[in-house]
């Protein structure tokens, strides 16, 4: 059976959706990971955001149940000044009682296969610089360090970018 079954998100599951996010925030705050600002995203993005196209779900193949999320993005100029032949993860959350059991690595496995599947060579992504723990994550993920990008706005922290060949 497999880890998760992925599928395009549907407008019923944006709530679904940022209640994961809301998840993963409280459990990075709660180990001083600057990741994400806790409650940084309103769910009319959310809607936005699945309206577009933009977001893929995991659901746990036994209950149909949403265990994961991401964005697919195939332009992301305020992050990558370079932003060509590449498709781009944002957001990828899992449900926390799932961690270490493979989902994640399905997700980006998915996203690959998506990418490829359009004709893209590389997938991107990035995460807090300071996030060493999700850095080597990606790094076991096959994804390699290409770089850094600091923001003067002070709005965001600097990341690190990953990308993998595809």
């Amino acid at each position: 059976m497999p880890v998760v079954v992925v599928r395009r998100a549907e407008s019923a599951d944006a709530a679904a959706i940022l209640a994961l996010r809301h998840a993963a925030e409280d459990w990075l705050a709660s180990r001083s990971i600057d990741q994400w600002k806790p409650r940084e995203i309103p769910l009319s993005t959310i809607d936005q955001q699945v309206a577009s196209g933009e977001f893929i779900v995991g659901l746990r193949p036994q209950t149909q149940y949403i265990v994961a999320a991401m964005r697919l993005i195939w332009s992301d100029p305020k992050i990558w000044t370079d932003d060509e032949d590449a498709c781009y993860v944002h957001g990828l959350v899992i449900d926390r009682s799932r961690a270490g059991t493979g989902l994640g690595t399905a997700m980006l496995g998915h996203a690959s296969d998506t990418a490829r599947r359009a004709g893209v060579g590389r997938l991107r992504l990035d995460c807090a610089e300071s996030n060493a723990a999700l850095r080597s994550y990606y790094q076991r993920c096959g994804f390699t360090e290409v770089g850094r990008r600091d923001f003067d706005d002070g709005q965001w922290f600097s990341v690190t970018l990953f990308e993998k060949a595809l």
